[in-house]
Formats: structure tokens, sequence, C-alpha cells
């Protein structure tokens, strides 16, 4: 094409080439290194005056030094008094910090985006933003391509049988971008949801806090509540144990005389203080009596069978309705499915901080130890059953980025809880999401489908393979996990590409030359 020039950083150099060699040109001229101090150096080898500028600069393993390239070739040329500069950048550096975690966070894509701006950038074309409310954060126009339809091509033309395969999004997170791809095909779609399992403190607050009442004598609760509204009562005044015991009116009004006759004479009246009876006092009582119930009232188990609607799943005989089946609950310990007879971390780390009472095998044995405090015990399990609160409201598992779902995964401490909603059985799942960074989250749910779910195959579908440490030869080991489909928006070694047999490569460089075509030529 006349009137344009393409430069290509180091990032991503082969899919530069690709991009040139659809386009019918080659790459324009760029001494691009680094000066002894480690700056960036830039030198732009040919004229740019004039001319319609495309910079092709991806992520890569070296993001910084990819971002300061970028910036320093767009200021370059807008030195040499190019007509427009587009960064063409099939992954945007720090897409995944869009928005504030914390009170002192920073909107990391946003500065990306100024500093662009500010360096002299006309347009910007991407793909597959992973937060789509990027485009506003340019004072410049964003063209924001789509992997989809490529993916859907690619699924059509490989996937044996691939009409009777269901789209699996790997979190909730990725449910539009998963809904929109079964759409595209016109299959149906799973979710696969991972919780971590709470500890369950509540019996145990509810069992110190019994022990702690039992230990109370019965007669010293009847005191109390025989006492009433005045349980400071004089020396000589007796607490009554029973009807017979109670004083008379008399002696009550002579003995309240006598309280307002102090009082009158300048000292000062005893405080009159209400005991509010404490629900579990109730509790502890109802073990040895229970009030008699009225023949004309109903009791509050014995409610009447119209005072409560049935829910549309229920039914007389129990759940009857169909798409309570397509939902299977599993254990994930260390990041993979376990049987439901392996032994819980929360409980083997609840046994460790019983290992300060010596010879203790059961929580009885615990309590008769002399050095167990029940409301001690009570008060600490309550204060530790609290989830830390996020910064911005609510909790961590609330607004959880990827790093810390995989870190919390791979955690051997905590278990987590795996839900799938839908029918994989006997199907091929295609999981898909936009960002294939750690693998934690990507083998949890293909071993969920598979084990759980009784999937026939699994495909891992991202758009951005980022890769980091060994995530991909980790997926390699997963025997759950048959093929691995990217596309090449971030560059993979070819040592990595050479020794994976898992792993497929969809090429993008035909819709992103295409994309340079239409925007030059105003299509």
């Amino acid at each position: 094409m006349r009137g344009v020039k393409i430069f290509s950083g180091r990032s991503h150099p082969a899919l530069a080439e690709a991009i040139c060699e659809r386009l019918g040109t080659t790459p324009a001229k760029a001494e691009l290194g680094y000066f002894a101090n480690g700056e960036t150096r830039v030198e732009i080898g040919t004229s740019v005056r004039n001319e319609d500028v495309f910079i092709v600069q991806s992520g890569s393993p070296k993001i910084n030094d990819a971002v300061m390239e970028l910036l320093i070739m767009i200021a370059a040329c807008k030195g040499g008094s190019a007509k427009s500069i587009t960064a063409v950048m099939p992954y945007f550096p720090y897409s995944r910090q869009s928005k504030k975690k914390a009170h002192r966070g920073a909107i990391t894509a946003k500065m990306l985006a100024n500093l662009m701006v500010v360096a002299g950038v006309d347009h910007v074309i991407t793909v597959d933003l992973h937060a789509s409310q990027m485009q506003g954060f340019f004072g410049k126009p964003v063209d924001n391509l789509f992997a989809e339809p490529l993916l859907a091509r690619w699924i059509k033309a490989n996937v044996p049988h691939w009409k009777d395969a269901v789209i699996v999004s790997k979190n909730v997170g990725g449910t539009k971008r998963v809904t929109s791809l079964a759409d595209a095909l016109k299959l149906n779609f799973a979710i696969v949801s991972t919780d971590r399992t709470r500890p369950q403190q509540n019996h145990m607050n509810m069992m110190d806090s019994t022990v702690f009442f039992d230990a109370i004598e019965p007669q010293s609760i009847h005191a109390l509540k025989g006492a009433g509204d005045d349980p400071f009562l004089d020396d000589d005044e007796e607490l009554a144990d029973n009807e017979s015991d109670k004083p008379s009116a008399s002696e009550s009004k002579s003995s309240s005389s006598r309280r307002g006759q102090a009082s009158c004479n300048g000292m000062p009246a005893r405080p009159r203080i209400k005991i509010a009876s404490s629900p579990l006092v109730h509790t502890t009582r109802a073990r040895s009596e229970s009030p008699p119930t009225s023949p004309d009232r109903l009791a509050r188990v014995d409610t009447a069978g119209s005072a409560r609607r049935p829910s549309e799943y229920e039914a007389k005989d129990g759940y009857t309705d169909e798409r309570a089946r397509d939902v299977i609950i599993g254990r994930l310990v260390h990041g993979h499915i376990v049987d439901d007879d392996h032994p819980s971390p929360a409980l083997s780390a609840m046994s460790a901080s019983m290992s300060g009472f010596p010879g203790e095998r059961s929580i009885h044995d615990v309590m008769d130890n002399p050095a167990y405090d029940p409301m001690m015990s009570s008060f600490i399990s309550t204060t530790s059953s609290l989830e830390p609160s996020h910064a911005l409201g609510g909790t961590f598992d609330a607004a959880a980025t990827s790093d810390e779902e995989e870190e919390g995964i791979k955690n051997p401490e905590v278990e987590h809880t795996v839900t799938l909603v839908g029918n994989v059985k006997d199907r091929t799942a295609i999981l898909m999401d936009d960002m294939l960074d750690k693998s934690g989250s990507w083998v949890a749910a293909a071993e969920t489908c598979v084990k759980r779910g009784s999937a026939k195959k699994v495909y891992c579908v991202a758009i951005h393979a980022l890769f980091s440490q060994d995530s991909l030869e980790e997926l390699e080991d997963c025997d759950c996990i048959d093929y691995i489909v990217v596309t090449n928006t971030f560059p993979i070694p070819p040592q990595r590409l050479r020794q994976s047999k898992k792993l497929i490569v969809i090429d993008l460089s035909n819709l992103l030359s295409e994309a340079i075509r239409r925007n030059h030529h105003g299509g």
C-alpha cells in the first residue's frame, strides 16, 4: 500500500512480518536497542512525513520494556511529521488493571492510555480488551477487534461432533464472553464456580456457649428469675427458691417504703436493674421442660400446610425438577478434585491447633482440660470466622483477581467447593476465557468437567496466551485436558511450541492486516 509505513517493535516481530506479508509490504526500517545504562534507544530509519504510520507492538514477557519502546516510537514518528500514528496492540498491556481494587490502588490501564495520547498516538487497534470499558480511557478512537468469529470457525472445522459440545466458563466473571460464543455456535453453555469453604464455626460457638451455661447451677438461674426487677436485696432479705417462700405483698410494700425513706434522707437508692432473659438460658431450660401447647393454636413446628407456598422445584415426593440434576458439586484440595472421603485440610489445621492439649483426641477431652476456657474459645472462634473485608466493600472473594484466585486454589491448607452448573456428560467441554496466564483454575475446571461431569473431551480455548512460569507444562501434564487452543496475540517462544503436543495456535495476522487496510482506505 502506498502512503503507509508499518513499524515493528521487538515484542512480537513474527506477527508484524505476517501482517506485512499479507499487505504486500515489508516492515519499515527502525533501529531499536539499549544504551549502556539500560535506557531504550529508538532511531527511525526512513521518512514518515505525511505518511500513515502503524506501529505493531504487543505485550511480551518484558512488558515494561515493550511499553517504553512503544511510547518512544510514537514520539519519534510524531516528531517526524507523520500524518497519523496508529498503535496496533493485539494484547493491551496492563489491561487487567482497569479498575481500582484498593483505596490507594492505581488504574494502570488508564495511566498507560494517557501516556500514549501524550506521546502522540491518533488511533489504537487492539484485540479483545479484558474490560470493554477501557475504550473510554483514550481521547482517541479505539478499534477493539474480536477473535470470536475465528474461534467459532476453528471449532466448526476441527472439533468432532461440535454440535453436541458445551461451552464452559471456568469462572463466573467470564460468563458474558462464553455465552456470546455459545450463541454464535448455537450451543449450550455451562459455568464452573469455585468458592473457598468457610470453616463451620457457628456450631462450635453454640456448643461452647451451651457448655458455659450448663455449668451454671439451675438454682442460680431460678434465683435470678425469681428476683424480678430488684435483684439487689437487703442483707436480711433472702432469695426465694419456690413459690411458697416468696415475700407477701405487705412485706414487699414495707421494703419499698424503706428504700424510698432512705432515698429521702439523702442516701442514694440502690439501682434498679432489669435482667433480660438470655435465649441461651431458655435453650438450656427447654431440655428439661417444655411449655404446653394450646389446643387452639398450632405449634411452631406444626405449621399449617397452606401457610408456606411450596417452591417451583419442590414436589410431594422431593425434588423432581430436571434442572436440579445439572448442578454438580465437588471438592477441590491443592488445585485438584478429590473424593468425598479425602481428609479436609481445615480439620487437619484444627487438629494441629489442638495439639496444645497433650493427649487430647476429641472435643470433649479438650473441654475437660483445666486450661480450656469456654467463653474465650467462643470469642476466638467467633472473631476468627469473620472474613477480611475488601478495601472497597465486600470480601476478597467477591472481587478476587485472577492472581488471587490462583493463589487460593493452590493453597494446600484451604479447601474449595467447585460447582458445575450445566450438563456436560458424554459431551465435549470447551473451556473458554480471554487470557491463559496461570494453570490452576484451568486444571480445576477441566478436572471438574471430566471427573464430576463425565465429559468426553476438554478443549482449553483462550485468546491471549501469556503462559507465565510453568503453566503450559502443567496444562500438558493434566490428563483431563486434550487440546489447548490459543491465538498469536502474545508471543510464544518457538522452543515451547515445539515441545508442546497439545498446543494449537490460531493466526490473527489476517484480521489485523484487514483492520490496517480498511483504516488506511477509510473502509
